[in-house]
């Protein structure tokens, strides 16, 4: 793997001067690790593959060289012909994912002045205001597998002069179902151009893309911030007393934001009516929500209008929430990668945050493979007056697993090992 040594400010990593600008008025004080490592490369016209979660820094990773080489190929040779033409490919999974990459790349273009045109293509939205957007073509294009197939169909969009294509979450594309999509999309583009690839996981179908699809890649596997930002705690309860015990938790600690999973849609709704029963007001966010109602959502849980969010794993990747206090496993994801996923909605770009999950005993034997999966080890807590029955407390000892005092009880010293002062400091507040 590449290593090189975190530059102290971003004016070493070779940008121009608009970007740096607009850095410095956004408050980046310092290139993450994975941007120090990959700007230069990308810069350099080289293939990337790169691990890293969201929360790392990923998204200016590939969209600052790409503002750049396009800027920069414009002064050398303005643009000829007309058509409907794409120069910057940007593919990722989710709807939520292209609409946040693409407002992020138009803000780190502001001082171009218009000269790169940025547009988002997803599902969910009538395909004839996004056909608009593009006439003419457009400089980057970020665009969801199937949304892009359709204009293609319809002579919207052009990939034949795709200089750079960038897989944004890759390993989630493919576990979406994309890979007849990607497969297609890719027989259209250029032989020769420069890819990206990021991915939070490298499952052998991710592997087997970047084998065919790369070359000669510079390759980087980051963390997206330092782990002892987020602290991880599991509870357990009573089958049955889930919500109770959230609904407890969430009344005890007054949190700001609370992000909560569930594994279904139908979950979703029906956990918030048992939370409004209990005085919390929470909101939904799943696939089978409107588009205009998941952006309504969205926006007003980041605008800290929205105390509760209940989420299915369309939320586990790539929405970027600043500050996200806490986020709840109220039901297991059924991948262990997807914990982390989840997880990693809190605690991003070193900020403290904290990642809860209740398990009763039907859940104990699937953290422990999501724990040895992901080679974690988490102590067993219980809330106080939520007491787990001696049947479970038997189940859980079967697992081998120590049971630790209820929460608020006794003296017992919590297991922070590696974390900061300032996340002992937080811990004590909960």
């Amino acid at each position: 793997m590449t290593t090189a040594k975190t530059p102290a400010n971003f004016t070493e990593l070779g940008l121009i001067s608009p970007l740096l600008a607009r850095l410095t008025e956004l408050e980046y004080q310092q290139p993450t690790p994975i941007q120090a490592q990959a700007i230069p490369s990308v810069l350099a016209g080289r293939d990337l593959i790169a691990g890293a979660n969201t929360g790392s820094g990923k998204t200016a990773t590939f969209a600052l060289p790409m503002l750049q080489q396009i800027v920069e190929q414009q002064s050398d040779k303005p643009k000829s012909g007309k058509g409907n033409f794409v120069t910057g490919l940007v593919l990722v999974p989710t709807r939520e994912l292209a609409k946040q990459v693409a407002d992020s790349i138009k803000s780190y273009a502001v001082h171009f002045n218009g000269a790169v045109k940025t547009v988002a293509v997803f599902g969910g939205v009538s395909a004839n205001t996004q056909m608009l957007a593009l006439r003419g073509g457009t400089d980057i294009l970020v665009a969801t597998p199937g949304r892009l197939l359709d204009l293609i169909s319809s002579n919207a969009i052009k990939l034949e002069r795709v200089n750079t294509l960038v897989l944004d979450e890759a390993d989630r594309m493919l576990s979406l179902g994309f890979t007849e999509e990607l497969s297609s999309l890719l027989e259209m583009l250029p032989k020769k151009k420069q890819t990206l690839l990021f991915s939070a996981t490298f499952p052998e179908q991710v592997q087997a893309l970047t084998q065919t699809l790369l070359n000669d890649p510079i390759e980087l596997q980051l963390q997206s911030a330092d782990a002892s930002t987020l602290v991880q705690r599991v509870f357990t309860v009573n089958q049955g007393e889930k919500t109770a015990v959230l609904a407890h938790m969430i009344h005890e600690h007054d949190w700001r934001q609370a992000l909560i999973f569930v594994n279904a849609k139908k979950a979703c709704e029906h956990l918030a009516d048992k939370l409004a029963k209990r005085g919390i007001t929470a909101e939904v966010f799943h696939g089978d929500k409107a588009q205009a109602s998941r952006t309504r959502v969205l926006e007003g849980f980041k605008a800290g209008d929205i105390d509760v969010l209940i989420a299915t794993d369309i939320a586990a990747r790539g929405l970027d929430i600043e500050k996200l206090p806490v986020v709840i496993n109220f039901d297991l994801p059924r991948s262990p990668a997807d914990y982390m996923h989840r997880i990693g909605r809190s605690g991003r770009a070193g900020e403290v945050g904290l990642a809860l999950s209740l398990i009763d005993h039907e859940d104990y034997h699937h953290f422990k493979i999501i724990e040895k999966k992901n080679k974690i080890r988490l102590e067993r807590e219980q809330v106080e007056g939520f007491e787990v029955d001696e049947a479970a407390v038997e189940a859980l000892l079967a697992e081998e697993k120590p049971m630790a005092k209820p929460e608020g009880t006794g003296k017992k010293k919590r297991k922070n090992k590696g974390h900061s002062a300032a996340v002992d400091a937080w811990l004590k507040g909960l």
